[in-house]
């Protein structure tokens, strides 16, 4: 049984430890850390299983019987607990990104070289079912070499422009997504990037220096070109999808929906609207990528999403902000690691 502890109490924290409570036997959440931890969350952590509650994290790192840390808490902690974790010898699954200082996380990357512990990070979109099918058609060849790539993401309400001045901006908290599923379909790193976004669901993000509307294109490494669009506001639901055009075929995903039903008569014809936020889309997901952390831990297997796998959409992120400000395609290697 691999004892856990988990850093961070808040929403996705909370989805983390239903998952390995309900559907990971392999795993016990030990110990649950949030320095605001509440009454109120301490009994719900109880009734979930978890076995005790605390407000000071480093009390997770100092239990010799915890074997894996999640880090769950806010993205400006995630590196600096990461190091603290692995100098500790614990196994680390970090949510995305690992920092959106690239110095820090090569923090993280040198403190593995030193204690080679099991690092993923939570890029939880791969692990969904329809983008899982449509990159086995690409990787088995079922459609030739892949040559356009398009990514479709749009959430359903803007976030506060509070949140945006402390989230590094949609390149950063949103896009990122979609920077890590354009590297699992094609296969491959991206080599160049170009913006073009404005500000036209709300302006208050605009104040708050960012963006909330976006197209990007990026040549890959493989010869393909891919175009990512985001919205902040999609009225009629989280808006999920991907396709890959390739030499001898397409791969492609629509949305999730609650029913496939679709309705005809006099009216019109209707079906369902998209899930609406990424909690109803990706659940399956998200307990998915807890069982290969798990496994990985079991079975001394390497994780799916590695240190690099979280530097890389990083990169791309930051290379988005230097295209938008200065008006041009900007190589990924000027991104330096």
């Amino acid at each position: 049984m691999v004892q856990v502890g988990i850093i961070g109490a808040g929403r996705i924290g909370r989805v983390h430890v239903e998952s390995i409570c309900t559907q990971v036997p392999e795993a016990q959440v030990k110990l649950l850390a949030d320095p605001f931890m509440t009454e109120e969350t301490a009994q719900w952590a109880k009734n979930m299983g978890v076995k005790a509650v605390t407000k000071d994290y480093k009390e997770i790192l100092a239990d010799p019987e915890i074997d894996a840390v999640l880090i769950c808490s806010s993205t400006d902690t995630h590196s600096q607990i990461s190091v603290e974790a692995i100098e500790a010898g614990k196994h680390v699954f970090c949510e995305k990104p690992i920092d959106h200082d690239i110095d820090k996380i090569k923090n993280v990357m040198d403190a593995l070289e030193k204690h080679p512990v099991k690092y993923q990070v939570g890029f939880n979109r791969r692990f969904d079912h329809n983008f899982e099918a449509v990159q086995e058609a690409v990787a088995s060849g079922k459609i030739g070499e892949p040559h356009v790539i398009k990514i479709t993401s749009r959430d359903p309400e803007p976030p506060c422009a509070e949140y945006v001045k402390v989230s590094g901006g949609m390149f950063l908290d949103m896009t990122i997504h979609d920077f890590d599923m354009v590297r699992f379909l094609a296969g491959c790193n991206a080599e160049e990037i170009y913006v073009e976004a404005a500000v036209l669901v709300d302006p208050a993000i605009g104040e708050a220096g960012d963006v909330d509307t976006a197209v990007i294109t990026l040549k890959m490494e493989n010869g393909s070109i891919a175009v990512i669009d985001n919205s902040r506001k999609a009225v009629y639901g989280y808006d999920q999808r991907a396709e890959v055009f390739g030499s001898a075929g397409m791969a492609a995903t629509g949305n999730d929906t609650a029913s496939a039903a679709v309705i005809s008569n006099a009216q019109g014809v209707t079906g369902e609207k998209p899930l609406h936020f990424f909690l109803e889309r990706y659940m399956g997901a998200y307990v998915k990528e807890m069982k290969c952390f798990i496994n990985a831990i079991v079975n001394d297997t390497e994780t799916p999403l590695g240190v690099k796998d979280g530097l890389e959409p990083v990169r791309m992120g930051l290379a988005a902000k230097k295209s938008l400000e200065e008006h041009r395609p900007v190589k990924i290697s000027e991104i330096t690691v």
